[in-house]
């Protein structure tokens, strides 16, 4: 086996404290550094000096371990999982919470939110972390070509696309079951869409892995985590499905969890028990958004935590070791996913900002214009699009699964655009494409 590339952490035990070595210390340090950083041993060690740096850490643990909680989910040592809350990540839950409690509309700009009818303005988002959770996965699909496929209901050319079809169902499947107990079967059922017609790996959708021959590399090609045996996966993931399904609201003399925190910890538990030869980290991102969702934090359909998890692979590797590393303490890793949501709800911000720009543009062309009371929200925006992007071609399927309505709707929506030659109707076989005319522009100004 290679070398792990992150040195384990000296083992701290309370009952072993030397007070009197790590006295002085103990006031100057706390969980985290001035910064708020939850920082390894292996990171820590470089930046204190060096004679020290084994006492200092132990000042740090101590402080870190008077505040830990322990859940009942284990390693293969059989140690339990554990976390805290330093004042830095609780300062993050409550901006998260702040957030996600709330709407749409609320995360963007207050005045444009007024103006348009939100709802369209995310119908694709969903479509861009199914493309982006394969891409991490390795799928090599453009983002612009997979967009089109999942806009067209069209059938994967190769395996790439299949993933992020894959993906794109999979959302839709945690959407659906977002009220059901989390059981062995939901788990197969997750994975059984996330793998669907793939071969990667010899997956077999819907079963977990029957032998010990898989484990996870880092990014420099070294075995990071070898996960626990084939024949405890059942056993194991039936106490994550307790534990998915136990009661942490607060209430009744239940423990609190916070739900965030919670569906962190199922992302990372199907990470470290890697019950499946391939598709693991696509399950575990839906078990997160399922988990959000059954709590009803909606704004979690529209935002896309793959897309982060792709810009920073090696800090998602890593926080996974460190907690591996480290007497199982989750915390980096939950701290690690705060960050990626806290930036995932930044990204929905500049994305509904640039979105509405983009309509507001297509409302100024149209403001002087013989259609600017007869054309409705689609409209306006196909016309925007087809205005950006002349010959561009529309269907009445690609519209309908765009903006969230029926065919019949959409059909009515384009033929009204043909009506008012703002589209062109062509034939291909039996389906009519609309395209935009090339002089598009000049079509909106008033006669």
């Amino acid at each position: 086996m290679a070398k792990p590339s992150v040195e384990r952490a000296p083992k701290f035990e309370l009952s072993n404290v030397d007070y009197e070595k790590i006295g002085k210390y103990i006031n100057k340090y706390d969980a985290t550094d001035e910064k708020g950083h939850y920082l390894h041993w292996s990171l820590l060690k470089w930046r204190v000096p060096q004679a020290e740096a084994k006492d200092i850490w132990s000042a740090i643990k101590f402080k870190r371990t008077i505040q830990m909680k322990y859940i009942p989910l284990k390693c293969d040592k059989d140690n339990l999982f554990s976390y805290c809350t330093p004042h830095s990540m609780e300062a993050k839950l409550h901006k998260i919470i702040k957030i996600a409690g709330g709407s749409v509309g609320a995360v963007a700009d207050k005045a444009a939110s007024d103006k348009i009818q939100r709802k369209f303005l995310v119908s694709s988002l969903i479509m861009e972390e199914a493309i982006t959770s394969a891409q991490l996965e390795g799928a090599s699909t453009t983002r612009e070509v997979a967009k089109k496929m999942l806009e067209d209901e069209r059938e994967p050319v190769d395996e790439d696309e299949r993933m992020i079809l894959n993906n794109f169902f999979l959302l839709k499947l945690a959407e659906k079951k977002a009220k059901a107990n989390l059981t062995l079967d939901l788990i197969l059922e997750f994975h059984q869409k996330a793998t669907n017609l793939t071969t990667e790996n010899n997956v077999i959708p819907g079963e977990f892995r029957e032998d010990n021959d898989i484990y996870v590399e880092d990014n420099r090609g070294e075995i990071a985590h070898q996960p626990p045996s084939f024949e405890k996966i059942s056993e194991r993931l039936q106490c994550v499905c307790d534990f998915a399904n136990e009661d942490h609201s607060g209430m009744n003399g239940s423990e609190f969890i916070p739900p965030v925190i919670k569906a962190i910890i199922l992302h990372f538990m199907i990470g470290y028990e890697h019950p499946f030869r391939d598709g693991n980290g696509r399950t575990a991102r839906a078990l997160f958004y399922w988990f959000m969702l059954k709590n009803d934090y909606e704004l979690f359909r529209y935002i896309s935590i793959s897309k982060l998890l792709k810009d920073d692979p090696k800090g998602y590797g890593l926080s996974y070791m460190y907690t591996e590393k480290d007497q199982n303490d989750l915390t980096y890793f939950i701290d690690f996913q705060l960050d990626v949501i806290l930036d995932a709800f930044e990204e929905l911000q500049e994305y509904l900002k640039s979105k509405t720009e983009e309509f507001n543009e297509v409302l100024q062309i149209l403001e002087n214009s013989k259609f600017s009371n007869i054309l409705n929200f689609v409209q306006k925006d196909l016309v925007k699009k087809g205005t950006k992007e002349p010959g561009r071609i529309f269907t009445v399927k690609e519209t309908a699964n765009s903006y969230g309505i029926s065919e019949n709707t959409s059909r009515g929506y384009l033929n009204k655009l043909v009506d008012l030659k703002l589209l062109l109707p062509t034939k291909d076989g039996r389906t009519i494409l609309y395209f935009a005319p090339s002089d598009l522009m000049n079509r909106l100004k008033v006669n």
